[in-house]
């Protein structure tokens, strides 16, 4: 979700990479439908985990729950880094519409992180 939205948002002034520390393709089907529900496309996205980008040639790394960021290979010293402790919608349960919800509060809490980020960047 956190790609498709800075991609979205970013409207091509930043380059956008996305990979897990553990990633599980193929993109979550619920992950997929609250993204659709603003207009973001991120069925064709594909998983990738952290061996698979070039971290070393990141100007930011932002990690998105405790774990990763516990995990997450270091990089050059003057790469700039964030952490965002989200909580992973992928382990709730319950009837879909509790679990809808909970994506959507992590849906809506990325997209607010992502867009004061651009603006602190000048990007948006």
């Amino acid at each position: 979700m956190a790609e498709g939205l800075a991609r979205h948002y970013g409207m091509g002034r930043v380059e956008v990479l996305s990979a897990g520390v553990r990633p599980s393709p193929p993109v979550n089907p619920r992950a997929v439908q609250v993204m659709a529900e603003k207009n973001i496309n991120i069925a064709y996205h594909v998983a990738k985990g952290v061996d698979e980008v070039e971290m070393d040639k990141m100007d930011l790394i932002v990690t998105l729950c405790d774990y990763a960021q516990a995990v997450c290979p270091t990089g050059p010293t003057d790469q700039h880094r964030l952490h965002w402790s989200i909580k992973d919608p992928t382990g709730m349960w319950g009837p879909q519409w509790f679990v809808l919800r909970a994506y959507r509060k992590v849906r809506d809490e990325l997209e607010d992180r992502i867009r004061s980020l651009l603006l602190a960047l000048k990007l948006e």
